[in-house]
């Protein structure tokens, strides 16, 4: 077996493995006896478990990254100086997400990965997402900041969260939604269908007033003319 498809081999077995079981439940035996290959080939082409997540993990988020940073400088080049609006950066964000998993046909396992990313992510896996790709998301963040320059730091940070946290729920458990779409409402939903549908809801909850002690909170802090 040439080496390029031994790795494909321990990659392929271990996202899905991951994503179905997650990190501290998944062996690297359980990943050798799918992929049948042995643990030296593992040790080999990878050294640990940890750097094998995030091989994983980088597998996705690379492609990701280079097209994320490309799209969003079309988005800069096109409105210059002026802010750019918040629905058009999720759109190009979900675009990029829609199109790097898209080439592999693994759309659920990549959102699963996501979801194990803030829920199960250990501190190498956090310190590697980071190091590696943490400029990305500040550039997105920073570009957000300035199509919301009402909302105080704090709230935004919560409502990006639960805006990704709604996205990654929903695509994750895409076959469920379109089976009961299907059978109690007799519509069939692409990707690109839910992600339309999703899209106002996402912009409404950004836009959304503020929570009245965070309202308040913020007045008092104000400084005295």
């Amino acid at each position: 077996m040439a080496q390029s498809d031994t790795v494909s081999r321990i990659l392929d077995t271990a996202e899905v493995l991951f994503a179905e079981r997650g990190f501290a439940e998944t062996s690297l035996r359980n990943i050798t006896s799918k992929a049948r290959v042995n643990l030296a080939a593992v040790n080999y082409h990878f050294g640990s478990k940890k750097a094998l997540i995030q091989a994983v993990f980088s597998r996705y988020l690379d492609p990701f990254t280079q097209r994320f940073h490309g799209a969003l400088d079309e988005l800069e080049a096109r409105y210059v100086d002026s802010p750019i609006p918040l629905e058009e950066l999720l759109e190009t964000m979900a675009t990029t997400v829609l199109a790097v998993p898209a080439e592999r046909n693994s759309l659920k396992v990549f959102m699963r990965l996501l979801g194990l990313a803030y829920s199960q992510a250990q501190g190498h896996l956090r310190r590697h997402i980071q190091e590696q790709y943490g400029d990305v998301f500040t550039r997105f963040t920073g570009l957000v900041r300035k199509a919301t320059p009402d909302l105080p730091d704090a709230e935004r940070f919560w409502r990006l969260h639960f805006m990704l946290g709604t996205v990654i729920f929903t695509l994750s458990g895409l076959d469920a939604l379109r089976d009961i779409a299907s059978k109690d409402y007799q519509e069939q939903v692409t990707v690109r269908d839910l992600v339309r549908r999703l899209r106002p809801v996402v912009v409404a909850a950004m836009n959304a007033p503020l929570p009245q002690e965070v309202e308040g909170a913020q007045h008092a802090n104000a400084p005295v003319s």
